[in-house]
């Protein structure tokens, strides 16, 4: 059982160094934050969403931009569209669960919003109709995935690729991408809001 601890591990670290080594990652991670930022300050929203483990990272990247993330600031607009079990349930039953999350961008979302889908596999079908959804309403949209990019990376204007097929490892990047995701737009946002250099 140790063996397979440290397999695991090491499986984990050699993911996070490819990631690493990929500097169109952290290029696109600077893009999209600065796009995020800069809707944000024009009063615009981060919508998110995911299935299983990437709707607990929806949620979880929403929360750190409301709440906070390192330093106390004033809250961010963003929502999880994976919380409500009414309008999932509803639409669910009503029209299929492949168009819980299309449904709510088509209720929620504006032109200049950012929405951000997030699929291990990059084929999620409701991640798939919800990003077509925001690109005919005009939202700038966003994949984080694995899976050399699946469906959807032809679907969003940036895509954040985690070299790996195995879901746990792209699912352990994707949330530390996040966490960078969310301390860059805050760099971005108050950075230019109070004019620090």
């Amino acid at each position: 059982m140790k063996d397979l601890v440290r397999k695991q591990l090491a499986q984990s670290i050699n993911t996070m160094q490819a990631v690493l080594a990929d500097l169109h990652i952290a290029d696109t991670i600077v893009t999209i934050a600065e796009l995020t930022a800069h809707a944000m300050q024009g009063g615009r929203k981060l919508l998110v969403a995911g299935n299983g483990g990437s709707a607990a990272d929806a949620q979880h990247l929403a929360a750190e931009f409301v709440v906070r993330l390192a330093d106390n600031r004033p809250a961010l607009r963003a929502i999880a569209l994976t919380t409500d079990s009414s309008i999932l349930t509803a639409c669910g039953n009503d029209f299929g669960f492949d168009r819980i999350f299309s449904r709510q961008i088509e209720a929620l979302g504006h032109p200049g919003d950012i929405f951000l889908g997030i699929s291990t596999s990059g084929n999620s079908p409701n991640i798939l109709l919800a990003l077509q959804q925001a690109r005919s309403m005009g939202l700038t949209t966003i994949g984080f995935s694995g899976n050399g990019g699946g469906k959807m990376f032809e679907l969003c204007d940036h895509n954040v690729v985690i070299p790996s097929s195995t879901t746990m490892n792209i699912q352990e990047c994707h949330l530390a991408l996040e966490h960078i995701f969310c301390l860059a737009v805050e760099r971005f946002y108050y950075d230019a809001a109070y004019n620090k250099p």
